[in-house]
């Protein structure tokens, strides 16, 4: 990923913690039959190998588990909160007109060494750890064995487990580092006039980000 200075994170718990925030994920791999995404929520573990672990599952119908191998290297690239930014935002487009449109967003990009996983047993620990991590804050909680065991064997049949250790870590933050004080004034007060409540979001990012 082209990362200009201005907007490079280099700290891998900032990124674990986007990853959590924003779990569902594109999983690419490539093979001599071309290369095939998937998007899936993953949970990160951050206590298997130098820099984390990612899990996850896709449909064994999923051509991507014939077409990719264990121990082929895979890229899982997560996003979150982006943004077109019009040069309307900017101060400095009163003074000389030279601006343009440009887009504001986060990515993530993971590479890791990737391992499909059938065990039936290790499924149904995946499938439960991922349910209660979005339904725990729920009042009434669902959890994997309130439906069927029968019904839940014949899932459990249709997936493949997915599994990524991590090798390495790349983290983007783009917003408007590279602008004057006054223009990013300008893209956090428009940002946050937006009836979006996700473009309001990205104000707060900006702010953040903020240079200084």
């Amino acid at each position: 990923m082209y990362i200009p200075a201005s907007n490079a994170e280099h700290r891998p718990e900032a990124m674990l913690d986007y990853m959590e925030a924003h779990p569902l994920a594109a999983l690419v791999t490539s093979s001599s039959e071309g290369m095939i995404a998937t998007h899936l929520p993953l949970l990160v573990d951050r206590t298997r190998g130098a820099h984390g672990a990612l899990a996850g599952h896709i449909a064994r119908a999923n051509p991507q588990q014939r077409q990719a191998r264990d121990g082929d290297e895979a890229l899982v690239i997560f996003s979150g909160h982006d943004a077109y930014i019009t040069p309307a935002f900017y101060q400095s487009k009163a003074r000389d007109g030279k601006v343009v449109p440009t887009w504001n967003y986060v990515a993530v990009h993971a590479y890791g060494t990737l391992r499909f996983v059938s065990d039936p047993a290790a499924l149904r620990r995946h499938l439960e750890a991922l349910t209660s991590r979005h339904e725990s804050s729920r009042e009434q909680p669902w959890a994997v064995g309130d439906a069927p065991e029968s019904y839940i064997e014949r899932m459990l049949g249709a997936i493949v487990g997915v599994e990524i250790e991590i090798t390495r870590l790349e983290g983007k933050w783009k917003m408007s580092q590279n602008r004057a004080a006054e223009d990013i004034d300008g893209v956090i007060a428009g940002l946050e006039a937006s009836s979006d409540p996700h473009t309001r979001e990205v104000a707060q990012v900006v702010r953040e980000r903020r240079p200084g």
